[in-house]
């Protein structure tokens, strides 16, 4: 593990780095169904693990 991957990423970094929108991640916070988030307080933070995990985790081969 580097330390980038120690980093807690905010939403407008996750989106960045790995083009997941801002607004989706919100919504599927809301509901539970996004990439696992780490709340401080009022903060939400994600993993970079966690977000490629999720990634891999969703990824469909094949049709649609």
């Amino acid at each position: 593990m580097t330390k980038s991957d120690e980093r807690l990423l905010n939403r407008d970094e996750v989106e960045q780095q790995y083009g997941i929108p801002r607004r989706f991640l919100e919504a599927k916070s809301n509901s539970n169904e996004g990439p696992p988030v780490v709340r401080i307080g009022r903060l939400v933070r994600y993993r970079p693990e966690d977000i490629r995990n999720w990634i891999s985790a969703n990824t469909h081969t094949g049709g649609c």
